[in-house]
């Protein structure tokens, strides 16, 4: 097993799930001003679960004794419209998918079990975070400006 490969491989993932805790929060706060507060707790929820994701991927890199990289891969993008940050949430879930996919597939070819597993754990959570918000979409599309004005009754501050 080439443990630097693997520790590169993680550190990606560091970067993107560091960025996507950053955007999350971003948009938490945007709709939680705005008074979309089931929506913005939803976006917490979804940044704390990728947090999760940093610590798991911070004990497998320290685990093959390699550094972890706190870098973000990106900047934030700063969508305030509810639909378009759900639209743009579902789009980067559904890109990490694809992304940790390859890099179980790589692990796998370098024999690191271990970290294909995690990388596989990642798939199955980063799904479950675009069903969330690809229904929260579909639900926009079905019941139009409704389901956003529903959106606005959430317990008051």
């Amino acid at each position: 097993m080439d443990t630097k490969k693997s520790v590169e491989l993680l550190n990606k993932a560091v970067a993107d799930e560091l960025q996507a805790v950053h955007q999350y929060m971003y948009w938490h706060f945007h709709l939680d001003d705005q008074g979309f507060a089931p929506l913005a707790d939803l976006l917490k929820r979804v940044a704390i679960a990728e947090m999760g994701h940093v610590e798991k991927l911070a004990e497998r890199i320290l685990f093959l004794k390699g550094d972890v990289d706190m870098t973000v891969a990106g900047s934030i993008q700063q969508i305030k419209e509810p639909q378009a940050i759900l639209a743009k949430a579902a789009e980067m879930e559904h890109g990490a998918v694809g992304v940790y996919n390859q890099f179980a597939l790589e692990c796998s070819q370098n024999a690191d079990a271990a970290s294909k597993q995690l990388f596989e754990s990642l798939v199955n959570d980063e799904e479950s975070h675009y069903d969330g918000f690809d229904k929260q979409l579909e639900n926009i599309k079905r019941f139009g400006p409704n389901y956003l004005a529903l959106q606005s009754f959430g317990p008051a501050k």
